[in-house]
């Protein structure tokens, strides 16, 4: 999958020294630049966070369509799908992207993947409304990531990250303020989290529920309860859509031989891959890779 730098090179056509960093980018958007986000479709290896200070988006979130207005702050998370469908003319909006591999990494990575994940386990959507005076302040954070992009610090990166933590903190507080009385009880809600940051780290090596339920010493009756409860979709939906991603990532900046991926993606061989790669996409890996 795409990370920030590729992204913003291989899709955006920005240059590799207007990229100040490699971990966590802010920019401003509008309707326009939004619609690149539909070019990012299963292969940007980030999580993003929209908030939105005027104007309307819509946008199609697994098949079903979701208007932000000022306030809403939209969460992207690698592995889930969806495509900008329209936006008014003042639409405008700040947009932070993290990689996945620095999240992963960060000591905060519970309160990451926690307030990544929350929406969608309270409400089945990954939008949260923001009033003021909160508002307000994830504004800031959001400036401030810009600022420091911009800036010469010395230390500009651990800066960078330390920031990043501060807008999540500040983020679940709105959350957890938002949320009243919780859907679910604590204990799903962590089962939930750990499997998806479970999933994030090992969906190459492990398609199989067995291994997640394992490292969550549950059944794989439960596991699979949890996450159809939660989100409607299986275990296997989730396993799959990172699949794709990274195959389409490869099939798109790689002369890899469709063998070599498949072996890469732990497929018995390329025929099945090739069979996954048709049904999840609608078209074989080769010709989707001549399309790109």
């Amino acid at each position: 999958m795409y990370a920030l730098r590729q992204f913003f090179i291989s899709v955006l056509g920005a240059k590799a020294d207007e990229i100040v960093s490699d971990e966590l980018v802010c920019v401003e958007t509008n309707t326009e630049t939004t619609f690149y986000t539909n070019r990012m479709q299963d292969t940007l290896a980030a999580y993003t966070y929209t908030l939105v200070e005027q104007g309307t988006l819509t946008l199609n979130y697994n098949g079903r369509l979701l208007t932000l207005h000022r306030g809403d702050i939209y969460i992207y998370s690698p592995g889930f799908q969806i495509t900008i469908v329209s936006g008014s003319p003042d639409y405008h909006a700040l947009c932070l992207m993290a990689d996945e591999n620095m999240t992963l990494t960060t000591p905060a990575i519970r309160n990451i993947i926690r307030a990544a994940y929350l929406p969608i386990v309270e409400w089945g959507e990954p939008v949260v409304h923001v009033p003021e005076p909160w508002f307000g302040r994830l504004w800031k954070r959001m400036v401030e990531v810009v600022e420091y992009q911009q800036s010469s610090h010395r230390f500009r990166d651990e800066a960078l990250r330390t920031l990043y933590t501060l807008f999540l903190l500040d983020l679940s507080d709105v959350q957890e303020r938002a949320v009243g009385n919780h859907r679910y009880s604590e204990r799903t809600t962590e089962l939930f989290v750990g499997f998806i940051r479970l999933l994030s780290i090992h969906f190459v090596e492990h398609h199989d529920i067995g291994f997640y339920a394992s490292e969550l010493c549950i059944t794989t009756t439960h596991l699979s309860r949890i996450v159809r409860q939660v989100t409607g979709r299986t275990v296997v939906d989730y396993v799959n859509q990172m699949l794709l991603m990274e195959a389409s990532w490869l099939l798109q900046t790689t002369n890899l031989p469709l063998a070599v991926i498949a072996e890469r993606l732990h497929f018995a061989d390329q025929s099945s891959f090739g069979k996954f790669f048709r049904r999840m996409k609608g078209v074989s890996p080769k010709a989707y890779r001549s399309q790109c």
